[in-house]
């Protein structure tokens, strides 16, 4: 990191400004060189100033910049941020002029990974800035902002110092047992602590699905036979003419895909293929990833047409369903009834609707909101685990402790607990990168815009 970098913070295209960011040991120097007055090397820290870019002796546009120096700065580095007049060739006009002074363009994520490796954030923060970026609703926003703060971090590192507590204990215990004053410890007296803890990793691992909804949102597939309104329904939920509805069978031969927010969360919402017999290649393609969205979806819509026989092939489908978080949604109720249910099909998940007629919707979505218990969710503090990298993680740690805890039940000896304890307390540390390998990170900033 003894270079200097540069990108583009903001979005390409026209607009009122853009924002050429630098970050370095010799970013000052570099913007003071294009710059008409010659005096960013000579302002005070976090100020803005009036100047114009030059090339040679033509000016090539009017600007404020921005001069920060490290370590107070995002990256602990010295910054500069140019404010320009938006545009694409003002604006890549001045980044080619900062590569041509000596930066080098940034690569994608490569501010936020300075940020981390220069301490000042952790992994779970540079993840947080990502979710923040990304975030579609208030929910998933205040979450990465908590994740921001540090507070999901905090969760991880009252863990951590639990356990290296009692490893402390443990290890006064080994290396100076002739002292009278020292408690001996056991097993026996370490267990309780121990269970203390596989509670809290317990508890955050059950608050973490909640995390995983809100930043990820409900994959929610609507899955019928051809005709019974799979479209209409979708078209109803996302208040647009997303789908294609006609009364021709098969109209629908892959997958149509859109999003609504129901108090806070997103739906991931995708209308299927009808599920049919067919001989036509598109379309048994799309019944084949219908079928197949019944094991990945976390809700399945499984709509039934009121005024139809049911069939066997339908009546299959519903045996799938039992597993699965599920609503029978029987539309077409303005029609005569002619459906009749199977007994044993409980009625709680059972929502009678016309798209037609734009009757049953608000049931349906409150009868969504009540499989996923929405209403409980947090609105305030949002502290959960919310990627698969950390909850991954956790769950590994988890398993780890209900060893560590099975080996204390069979009396094994405490310093083989104590090494064991130490393996929880790396582990955890992975998760807010208090150790770390070059491939994570790569892999983790790669995900990040060349400006970030």
């Amino acid at each position: 990191m003894n270079d200097t970098i540069a990108a583009i913070s903001t979005a390409l295209g026209v607009g009122a400004i853009s924002i050429i960011r630098v970050s370095g040991p010799q970013a000052i120097e570099i913007v003071n060189d294009i710059t008409k007055s010659k005096r960013c090397n000579k302002v005070a820290s976090h100020t803005i100033n009036y100047d114009h870019i030059i090339d040679e002796d033509k000016i090539v546009d009017e600007v404020l910049i921005s001069i920060m120096k490290g370590p107070k700065t995002f990256t602990c580095e010295d910054v500069v941020e140019i404010n320009a007049h938006g545009g694409i060739a003002t604006t890549n006009y001045i980044l080619k002029l900062l590569l041509n002074k000596g930066c080098r363009l940034a690569e994608p994520g490569e501010f936020t990974k300075r940020a981390f490796l220069n301490g000042r954030i952790d992994l779970m923060q540079a993840e947080g800035i990502m979710d923040l970026i990304e975030s579609k609703t208030e929910k998933s926003r205040n979450l990465a902002i908590n994740q921001l703060d540090g507070k999901v971090s905090n969760m991880i590192i009252d863990l951590r110092d639990d356990i290296i507590s009692v490893v402390s204990n443990i290890e006064v215990n080994i290396d100076f047992p002739e002292y009278d004053d020292v408690e001996v410890l056991t097993n026996e007296k370490i267990k309780p602590n121990l269970l203390k803890i596989k509670e809290k990793m317990e508890d955050i691992l059950k608050r973490s699905q909640d995390g995983v909804l809100i930043k990820e949102g409900i994959d929610t597939s609507i899955i019928g036979k051809p005709n019974v309104g799979k479209s209409s329904l979708l078209n109803r939920l996302l208040n647009e003419e997303k789908a294609i509805v006609t009364d021709i069978e098969g109209t629908t031969r892959d997958i149509v895909e859109g999003k609504i927010a129901l108090d806070g969360l997103i739906l991931n919402m995708i209308d299927t293929a009808g599920i049919r017999e067919t001989s036509d290649l598109v379309e048994s393609l799309g019944v084949k990833k219908s079928l197949e969205l019944i094991e990945n979806s976390d809700l399945i819509l499984y709509v039934l047409n009121n005024n139809e026989i049911l069939t066997k092939k339908e009546e299959e489908i519903l045996n799938k369903l039992d597993c699965k978080n599920y609503i029978v949604v029987i539309n077409k109720c303005d029609l005569e009834n002619k459906l009749v249910l199977p007994q044993y099909l409980d009625k709680k998940n059972i929502v009678k609707i016309s798209a037609l007629e734009d009757t049953g919707i608000d049931e349906l979505k409150n009868k969504i909101k009540e499989i996923f218990n929405l209403g409980n969710i947090e609105t305030e503090n949002l502290t959960y685990l919310s990627n698969a990298r950390s909850i991954s993680l956790l769950e590994q740690s988890l398993s780890m402790f209900n060893e560590i805890i099975d080996n204390i039940n069979m009396d094994l000896p405490i310093d083989m607990i104590e090494l064991d304890l130490r393996n929880v307390w790396e582990t955890l540390g992975e998760i807010i990168g208090a150790t770390y390998d070059e491939e994570l990170l790569d892999q983790l900033f790669s995900r990040f815009c060349l400006g970030k």
